[in-house]
This record gives structure tokens, C-alpha cells and sequence, in this order.
């Protein structure tokens, strides 16, 4: 990893074939915290002749059963009481490991069927100002070069941005067949007014650090009044370390900075280590 300086003094970081610029946690959209992936050579296979989007079809599971309409008519389908398209099961000896996680922005848990799955919920209840989340949302079936095939994204999003159709697998295990399945997804996102992505790898030390946040996500009391040092340090740009120090009580206001950082009202950049030598600035809300 190398290490530049750019404009105004500020480092951008350089790893592989990828610059990573300073990334505000208070500012952050979820997406800023990936790395792209390019769908391009999936693309080339794929039936987009005239009329696609009336081939191509979606299914979905509500009221117990499946519906099924064409590609072009997806967008009308409803979001709420959606049912997963396969279950997520346990067995031993399985290579992933599926359970369901607890989202704050909903207020209830959603089924995934791997740990990089986990990971994607957690950031999106950080940083997606998420509405509602559904978990193997629909089964796509579409056309290519060498016939039929069908596809299950992981997950559907609704969100205050717009709409977004998210499959997960890291990058090293895409293969050939996954491209053309993702961009066939994202065909049929954008035909929909959709955002599409693949989740198949995330900046340097942003999931650890959201991760982190986390674990101080629920509602939080200050009987000790520790949060007003809190915003005095973040408020002059101090450190993580020496904010907490500054304290009377050390230990409970490492985990009120926590609590700030997940709810926005002070910010760290992402695109570092959190801990101790993380530099605190106030959020963007209005305390």
C-alpha cells in the first residue's frame, strides 16, 4: 500500500488498483463505503433485443403463494408482506454460515445466509437511511446467449434515496455465470427505476469500524452527563483516545462516543483505523 499526498495536504491512500479518499461517517451514503465491481463482460450475453423487458420475467412469494409478471411490470409488484423466495436453513458442515439480523431502521430481524451478508445489513442500518429490507426478494428468469437461466438477488432495499436491488459475494468468488446473473439483475433494476450493486468488497477498515459502532446502536441514557464533553471534544476535532480521556468517566464515555458515532452526531474518517488516534469532528444534525 502506498501512501500520496494530495491537494491541501490531505493523504489518499492507494491499495491494489484502488485510491481511497477520506470517507466522513456523517456524511456517508452506504454505497460510498464499497468498491465498485464491473458487469460489463456479463452484459455482452445477455437477450436485450426489442421487447426484453415483457420476456424476462420476476416471482415473487406473497400470501402464501407466487406471483409471477413480466420484468417490465415489476415495479408496480408490492413491497410489504413479501416472503423470502428460499428459506434459510442450518445443517452441519456447511461452508456459510445464514441467521437473521437485527436492523435498528426497522426495527426487526432479516434473514441472511452468510457472515459478508451480515456485514451488508449492518452498514445499510448505518448508512442507508433504510425504510424497509427484504431478504431473496423475487426470482428473476432471464434470457442469454445460451439459454434461460434464473437468479435470486439477496436483497431488495427501500430506502430515503430510491430503490435498490443488492446481490453479495466476494469478489474472488465471482465467477463467469455470477456476472451474467448480476447483469441481468441490473438490467431489470434499471428497467424498474432502480439502483442495482454487487457488495463484493468494502474500503479498508469501513466495515470493522461500522462494526464497531454498532455494538452501542440501541437507545443509550447519559445519567452521568458525560455527552456534553463529548461534543465540546468533537467540536474542537480531538482524538477518539482523547475525548475519552478528558472525561470523569473514561470507560462509559468511549461507549457514549460510539453511540454518537452510529447515530451520526459526531463523525470519524472511514477510510482509517477506529480507535484511539481517530479524529472526532461534530456531525452535520443539529444537536
Amino acid at each position: 500500500m502506498a501512501e500520496v499526498r494530495g491537494s491541501g495536504g490531505a493523504h489518499t491512500r492507494v491499495a491494489d488498483d484502488v485510491v481511497y479518499e477520506p470517507v466522513w461517517s456523517h456524511l456517508c451514503r452506504w454505497d460510498d463505503l464499497l468498491v465498485p465491481v464491473s458487469l460489463g463482460t456479463g452484459r455482452q450475453a445477455l437477450d436485450l433485443d426489442e421487447g426484453w423487458t415483457r420476456r424476462w420475467t420476476a416471482t415473487w412469494r406473497y400470501a402464501g403463494g407466487e406471483v409471477t409478471c413480466a420484468v417490465a411490470d415489476l415495479a408496480a409488484a408490492p413491497v410489504s408482506g413479501l416472503g423470502p423466495m428460499r428459506g434459510f436453513t442450518w445443517r452441519r458442515e456447511q461452508r456459510h454460515r445464514p441467521g437473521l439480523e437485527y436492523m435498528v431502521s426497522t426495527g426487526r430481524l432479516h434473514g441472511f445466509e452468510s457472515l459478508e451478508e451480515a456485514g451488508l445489513l449492518l452498514v445499510l442500518d448505518f448508512a442507508g437511511d433504510v425504510v424497509e429490507v427484504l431478504s431473496q426478494p423475487l426470482r428473476l428468469k432471464f434470457r442469454t446467449a445460451d439459454g434461460w437461466r434464473r437468479h435470486t438477488p439477496d436483497f431488495l432495499v427501500v430506502s430515503r434515496l430510491g430503490t435498490w436491488l443488492i446481490d453479495v459475494r466476494p469478489i474472488d468468488l465471482i465467477g463467469d455465470g455470477d456476472r451474467e446473473s448480476f447483469a441481468a439483475a441490473a438490467e431489470a433494476a434499471l428497467a424498474c427505476g432502480w439502483h442495482y450493486t454487487v457488495a463484493a468488497r468494502w474500503k479498508p477498515y469501513a466495515l470493522m469500524a461500522v462494526d464497531a459502532m454498532s455494538a452501542r446502536r440501541r437507545p443509550l441514557t447519559d445519567p452521568l452527563g458525560v455527552r456534553p464533553g463529548l461534543v465540546a471534544g468533537a467540536s474542537a476535532a480531538m482524538t477518539f483516545g482523547e475525548i475519552a480521556a478528558g472525561s470523569a468517566f473514561a470507560p462509559v464515555a468511549r461507549a457514549h462516543l460510539l453511540h454518537l458515532l452510529w447515530h451520526r452526531r459526531v463523525g470519524i474518517d472511514l477510510s482509517q483505523p477506529l480507535g484511539d488516534r481517530s479524529t472526532v469532528v461534530l456531525g452535520s444534525e443539529a444537536w
